[in-house]
């Protein structure tokens, strides 16, 4: 059983089959109460039954985790992004929305060779060796945070975690490692989830139009930053993304890195901030599975499995254009069909992972490779291929730096009340995360 907000009569099969039997579209069901509450049983129905689902939309939605693997493997052969002349097809409001503009002009949308020469740009100021040179000044926000959120914690006050903590980690880290003011980076933090909003497929016209007032105050924050890194620059990633390394004859474009950070921002916050609820809530309600937090090798392990039993997107956003007919599971999805893959399902296969509903860190312990259990199955939610996530190790290593730190000062840490979903089918995250320190306990 994955991490609960409170004990809830589960629903059972027969609930899920009454629900999704008049379903036409799996986005909308996954944004119903019920799915917001608890998605995986008609996860569960929809791999079962509808594995390669068609929304009324069009889209198509892959479920499994072996499809999920292969075409998330298959970007660049099987399956390419949208090209500039697709946009108006893929995405009919792109012509005049800002935010679907900029969505398709993102790292994440391009095809080789844009997408290698972007990547190789940026991609050395997110190496494993890189992210383990700021992990110390991580370390240090981690507890200027915990000190924070102590003394009321000590009174016996209700805290929400979600806005003091794992809101908070994200913000700070990204402010230091963009070199921007705190202050800067709060702004900019609190329009996020519009933004996101406006970008999910299920999206309408007022909620796009949010997003795109978001996406003109963020693009023009990171268009005056570009100009204060070029005049001043410091020993942070916009600084470095602004010469793209003085050894490197080429450069990116202040479009081409405004549109790099405004990915960065989107991906990397709010999906973080999400992680980091479900992982104090794994801890809260696996008591007995605390022991992994005692070593570095359980620590990770710990965090693969709350990676894998809730994956912080629900789905991909980004298409992936089939280039051929594509059969699957009897289904034939046709050339120049938009693909989508629902991570959070294949996450919870059975057939890539034995009792997938059981949180289990062992499954990781031991791992010889970051993501991928001992019987070598890819943990789904940082995406696989050319577009494996950028800031995946600087996630990991957030959480790896804030559980052992919880779990020691915090110990008898407790919900206080039911936490608050935020009512969103694309990502999977809190509007609140009520705790306090349980009768009898010490902050």
């Amino acid at each position: 059983m994955a991490p609960a907000d409170q004990p809830t009569k589960r629903v059972t099969k027969m609930d899920v089959k009454e629900t999704v039997a008049v379903c036409r579209d799996a986005f909308a069901e996954l944004a119903s109460p019920a799915c917001i509450h608890d998605p995986y049983p008609f996860m569960r129905w929809l791999r079962q039954h509808d594995p390669v689902h068609r929304a009324t939309s069009g889209l198509f939605l892959l479920s499994r985790h072996a499809d999920i693997y292969w075409a998330l493997k298959a970007t660049g052969d099987a399956f390419r992004g949208p090209a500039p002349g697709d946009l108006a097809r893929y995405f009919p409001r792109a012509a005049t929305s800002l935010s679907l503009s900029l969505l398709a002009s993102t790292l994440a949308m391009q095809d080789p060779p844009t997408h290698t020469r972007l990547r190789r740009l940026v991609s050395r100021d997110f190496t494993k060796r890189e992210i383990d040179n700021i992990r110390p000044n991580i370390a240090r926000i981690v507890e200027e945070r915990l000190d924070a959120i102590a003394p009321a914690l000590g009174r016996r006050e209700i805290v929400d975690l979600h806005r003091e903590f794992a809101l908070a980690l994200p913000m700070l880290v990204f402010a230091e490692l963009f070199g921007m003011p705190q202050d800067d980076m709060s702004g900019l933090a609190a329009i996020i989830g519009a933004l996101l909003e406006g970008l999910s497929p299920h999206a309408n016209d007022a909620q796009l139009a949010a997003a795109d007032a978001a996406s003109a105050k963020i693009m023009a924050y990171y268009g005056d930053l570009i100009q204060r890194k070029r005049t001043d620059p410091r020993q942070d990633i916009v600084s470095m993304l602004v010469g793209a390394h003085s050894d490197d004859a080429d450069k990116l474009s202040d479009a081409e890195l405004i549109s790099m950070l405004w990915g960065m921002l989107l991906g990397g916050f709010a999906t973080t901030a999400a992680t980091i609820g479900h992982a104090v809530l794994a801890m809260l309600a696996y008591p007995e599975q605390r022991h992994w937090l005692q070593e570095d090798a359980g620590v990770e392990a710990f965090v693969e499995e709350v990676l894998r039993c809730d994956a912080p997107a629900m789905f991909s956003s980004i298409p992936r254009i089939a280039q051929r007919d594509i059969e699957l599971c009897g289904v034939m999805i046709p050339k120049g069909a938009d693909v989508r893959v629902l991570l959070a399902a294949g996450n919870r296969d059975p057939d890539a992972f034995p009792d997938p509903d059981r949180f289990d860190p062992a499954r990781f312990y031991g791992s010889t490779s970051p993501g991928m259990s001992n019987d070598g199955k890819i943990m789904l939610s940082f995406g696989h291929g050319i577009h494996f996530c950028l800031g995946a190790q600087l996630a990991r290593v957030q959480l790896a730096e804030s559980l052992p730190r919880i779990e020691a000062r915090f110990p008898t840490l407790a919900l206080a009340e039911t936490p608050i979903r935020e009512p969103s089918a694309f990502l999977r995250t809190f509007r609140t995360l009520p705790v306090r320190i349980h009768a009898g306990g010490e902050a």
